[in-house]
């Protein structure tokens, strides 16, 4: 066993390790590391002749004089090459893989490329200035790479199935969320449906009722027609028969006539017509009560702006009207002649929402305006560009003031007034918060500011906003 090992321990030093066969006119370069001669010269091809020269093995560059003939190496390894019972060149080639270009076993590793080469290959222009080191120093340090990887790689898996179990239970989340939705929307327009479904039977019954006693009225009605037409029959007769009476017969006659005359009387036209019909939507289903829900805004006053006789309270929501003028520091954006004040919050962009009591105040204006109005304004709204505004005036009923005046009619005289004011849609909605219907809508482009703004009247009687407070109590 001592024999043997020996043996192919010297056999395997007999050995190119270029070719990997016996050497064959061997050469030691300086650094002390043996090749064949052709094997060297092959490896060191294209190389420029001023230069240095690295080691197939080791790298290190030398001059090539620095390269010397080695003949006690020839002769041992010819000796050893005559010894070699088994082993031989095809089964070295087949324990290592093979360069296609060069049909050299694949000994170094090129760090940049990641690239298996022979020896001459490592030689190659694209190479020399690569990390290029042998298979086993190249797979030494790339296990470490490997292994130093391997934690990085692990933590980011562990992240990676945390985030899926976080997605995962968002996506359920959203799966009932969408669900429970869906179960209310469903509900909602079952509760919707049955509203319509039971308002419709109550209406139709409520104008059958009345449908009824209207055709009752007209009955009688047409019966005191016929009277009358019946008694104007008979006095008619009577009349042309007396006027052939002779005159002291006729006169004596004419007063009878002027009795049944009076008894007569006129029935009057019937004025009886069907009610106004329509459908009254329940507050939490209507469009209103959802824009004060999302949209409501803690509307305030704004004293630098107030008329000098207007006096606000110190949570500067009520507002009225005073005969005396008071005192007050001089501001720009002060009204003077026009009793009137704009809110503290201004807007650019987004929908908002707010309400006034006007109750019954017999003259009043609410809106908006882009920017703050001249202060000697006349001493009620006018038409102009930037300002929207609806209105109430002894005189004229409900107006509305803008770049056009226009009067409007409402079903029923509201006492609070609701305002939604959509930015970038350029609209104001004007809405009677009593029954929830609307009042009015200007549609325009709003391109600065717009305050909201309060016309208040002499009148002593308050304007009053509302909070979001107020609605949820």
């Amino acid at each position: 066993m001592a024999l043997s090992g020996t043996l192919t321990s010297l056999q395997e030093e007999s050995c190119c390790p270029v070719c990997f066969d016996y050497f064959k006119d061997p050469v030691t370069t300086g650094c002390g590391h043996n090749f064949c001669c052709d094997c060297l010269s092959s490896c060191w091809e294209g190389l420029p002749e001023d230069g240095t020269f690295p080691c197939p093995v080791c790298r290190f560059g030398l001059p090539r004089t620095n390269v010397y003939r080695n003949l006690q190496l020839g002769s041992l390894a010819q000796a050893a090459q005559q010894l070699e019972v088994r082993r031989s060149r095809r089964k070295r080639l087949s324990e290592h893989s093979v360069c296609e270009l060069h049909q050299q076993a694949l000994t170094q590793f090129c760090q940049n490329d990641l690239e298996l080469l022979c020896t001459r290959c490592s030689f190659a222009p694209k190479h020399l200035k690569h990390h290029v080191s042998s298979i086993e120093e190249a797979a030494l340090q790339q296990r470490r790479q490997l292994e130093r990887s391997v934690e990085p790689l692990r933590s980011d898996l562990e992240q990676m199935e945390r985030l899926i179990e976080l997605q995962s239970t968002k996506t359920l989340e959203l799966r009932k969320a969408a669900a429970a939705r869906r179960e209310e929307i469903e509900a909602e327009y079952e509760q919707l449906r049955q509203f319509l479904q039971e308002e419709h039977h109550a209406t139709l019954l409520r104008m059958g009722e009345e449908e009824a006693e209207i055709l009752g009225e007209l009955k009688q009605h047409l019966a005191s027609f016929f009277n009358y037409t019946s008694g104007l029959k008979g006095l008619l007769k009577e009349v042309e028969a007396k006027s052939a009476f002779p005159d002291l017969a006729l006169l004596r006659a004419l007063k009878g006539i002027e009795e049944e005359r009076q008894q007569l009387r006129r029935p009057e036209p019937s004025a009886v017509e069907l009610s106004g019909y329509e459908l009254r939507i329940p507050a939490q289903l209507s469009g209103l009560e959802r824009l004060v829900q999302h949209f409501q805004i803690d509307m305030l006053f704004d004293p630098s702006t107030a008329h000098p006789q207007l006096i606000l309270s110190s949570d500067r929501k009520i507002a009225h009207f005073e005969a005396i003028p008071r005192r007050v520091c001089h501001t720009p954006r002060r009204f003077y002649l026009c009793p009137a004040v704009l809110g503290q919050q201004c807007f650019d962009s987004g929908r908002h929402y707010w309400e006034v009591e006007v109750g019954t105040k017999p003259k009043w204006a609410l809106g908006a305006c882009q920017g703050s109005l001249p202060r000697n304004w006349r001493n009620k709204p006018d038409r102009r560009r930037g300002f929207w505004a609806l209105g109430r005036c002894e005189d004229n009923g409900y107006l509305i003031f803008g770049a056009q005046k226009a009067q409007i009619v409402p079903k029923a005289r509201p006492s609070k007034i609701g305002i939604f004011l959509d930015y970038e849609l350029g609209e104001i909605s004007f809405y009677n918060a009593d029954d929830r219907s609307v009042l009015y809508t200007f549609h325009d482009c709003f391109t600065k500011t717009v305050w909201p703004y309060f016309f208040l009247g002499q009148d002593s009687k308050p304007l009053r906003l509302s909070s979001e407070s107020e609605r949820e109590t």
